[in-house]
């Protein structure tokens, strides 16, 4: 059976830093950027761990704002 890698790309020009997706995420891999806020002065959310997420899509699911994608493949 093969794994699933995944990785996510945060549009961080809008997001508001709800930290939604972070509590979704079930291995805890998202974050809100240390001292890093985007043009409307709001901190945004980073991958902290990309090589241990699975692409599971929890946290573009619950983005109240649409602002990550997740990218997903196989891995033998």
């Amino acid at each position: 059976m093969a794994k699933m890698k995944g990785a996510i790309v945060v549009n961080t020009e809008r997001c508001k830093g709800c930290e939604l997706c972070a509590v979704a995420c079930p291995l805890d891999l998202i974050r809100l950027a240390d001292k890093m806020v985007n043009r409307r002065g709001y901190r945004y959310v980073e991958q902290v761990n990309s090589d241990a997420c699975t692409g599971c899509t929890s946290c573009a699911i619950v983005c109240p704002d649409g602002c990550i994608t997740v990218y997903r493949k196989k891995v033998e």
